[in-house]
């Protein structure tokens, strides 16, 4: 005979979806996208995270991430007055508080990112939602 051992699950195993604005980090440094990329490699060493970069109306346009900045910095046609908004695409994509960690999680997976902005509805910065490691 062979013993086998039982586990009880609750009524309840599929808990309630959770927020990103229960999820995410609100520590990463926001700065204005006319920063050089020298100077934010600086506050990133000082931070030692990323940061969430503002356009000139406080509205969020993306993150950059130490290892994007060292890539541009380590570039041929690196100089350096360049600034963060010439590094970052149009609008970095980003999320609202409201959306359940699953459904950012699969877009980040989707996107091959392993950070994301969160945004109000008038698009200013919260904090970031980041894959766990």
């Amino acid at each position: 005979m062979t013993l086998v051992q039982m586990q009880f699950r609750s009524v309840r195993a599929n808990p309630a979806p959770q927020a990103v604005g229960d999820a995410m980090e609100a520590a990463w440094p926001q700065v204005c996208d006319d920063m050089t990329v020298e100077v934010a490699l600086s506050v990133m060493a000082s931070a030692r995270t990323g940061l969430l970069v503002c356009d000139e109306d406080g509205l969020c346009a993306g993150l950059v991430t130490p290892a994007q900045l060292a890539a541009v910095r380590d570039g041929d046609a690196y100089t350096d007055r360049i600034r963060l908004r010439d590094v970052l695409a149009d609008r970095e994509p980003s999320t609202s508080p409201l959306t359940t960690t699953a459904e950012a999680e699969h877009a980040m997976r989707y996107r091959r990112i392993d950070a994301l902005p969160v945004v109000d509805e008038q698009g200013s910065a919260l904090g970031v939602l980041a894959l766990a490691r």
